[in-house]
């Protein structure tokens, strides 16, 4: 998703960019980053609940609700208006491909069936059972008047102005034969289908986000070289989606793994600010190459010097608990001040 700062620096970038030649796809692409600055902040705030709870109806159901809601919205600009016109581009159609990767990602997090992922509404029989404890009883009186559900309003003597007859107390009876269809008051039942199927289908996304993310990386290879950060970014969120979503762990510590090899061979030039952005995602790489082993598997090197890990004209060094070192660049010859 373009939660993540290298993704937003690019889309900002490359709308000013196509801004003078292509004033429509620019405003999507500013309406698109705007749109990932704000989701950014909700998954922020459910990847905290670690699982949205059913039970705090006014937060966490609002706050599914927004996150579908959210990346639908981005993922309709996305594939009407953004991806019809980035065949001439080369680092914006590897952006495009990547967010709409990204957006099914969310779905599968969020609103998949069957889930995946331990983020999500809670839908188990006993979130729905917590759901109906968790809401009040329905009350009788209306108004302000003495709430006689309450037991220290028996304590109060009766008035004249309070109802002496049995119907003028509690629900009014139903009519002559219509006893029987007196129904009880019903709690509703919260689950996915009746939460968010009007804003999404509710089905099982994984295999197109998948695909989707196969797409983006295949483009990203092709057209970028290795240590780019936009390419780090897509293998970066590649591999969390295989490691969360897909439970492929191996597949996503390999994956980190090998795109850290390849921006160690990597030997084109990078300005600062590209510098910087991919030492970042080479340290999230290399936390993520660990990740799952426990506290053992970073110990299998025995003891060895961590390696280094050159990105174009720098270095980073990786150590025991994938920290950055980052050794000042030296910049080649016609880059002494590349921005």
């Amino acid at each position: 998703m373009a939660s993540s700062e290298v993704d937003q620096k690019f889309l900002g970038r490359l709308a000013k960019s196509v801004e003078p030649n292509n004033a429509l796809l620019a405003s999507m692409l500013f309406k698109i980053l705007g749109l990932s600055i704000n989701v950014a902040g909700q998954l922020v705030k459910a990847k905290k609940q670690r699982r949205l709870d059913a039970t705090r109806l006014t937060q966490s159901l609002e706050l599914y609700f927004h996150i579908i809601w959210l990346s639908r919205e981005g993922l309709v600009m996305l594939e009407q208006y953004v991806l019809p016109m980035v065949g001439d581009y080369v680092e914006l159609k590897v952006l495009a491909y990547k967010l709409r990767a990204s957006f099914y990602h969310i779905f599968v997090q969020f609103h998949n069936n069957p889930p995946v992922s331990p983020l999500g509404i809670a839908t188990t029989p006993e979130a729905v059972a917590a759901v109906a404890a968790s809401m009040p009883a329905p009350r009788v009186d209306k108004g302000k008047g003495v709430d006689r559900g309450d037991p220290a309003a028996s304590d109060f003597s009766r008035t004249s102005v309070q109802p002496t007859h049995a119907l003028e107390q509690g629900m009014p009876a139903p009519p002559p034969g219509f006893e029987s269809q007196a129904l009880p008051t019903q709690l509703p039942t919260f689950t996915p289908e009746a939460a968010a199927a009007f804003l999404l289908p509710y089905v099982d996304y994984l295999p197109t986000a998948h695909q989707y993310f196969r797409e983006a990386c295949a483009l990203a290879d092709g057209l970028l070289w290795g240590s780019h950060s936009l390419r780090l970014s897509v293998k970066t969120e590649y591999a969390a989606f295989l490691y969360e979503c897909v439970h492929d762990r191996e597949g996503s510590r390999k994956l980190a793994k090998d795109t850290i090899a390849e921006v160690y061979e990597a030997s084109e030039g990078m300005d600062d600010d590209m510098f910087n952005d991919a030492c970042e995602l080479v340290t999230v790489l290399g936390k993520m190459m660990k990740r799952g082993l426990g506290s053992g598997g970073g110990s299998r090197s025995g003891g060895r010097p961590s390696p280094s890990v050159t990105l174009g004209t720098g270095t980073v060094s990786q150590g025991a608990e994938s920290s950055a070192t980052v050794v000042p660049p030296v910049p080649p010859l016609g880059m002494e001040n590349p921005i």
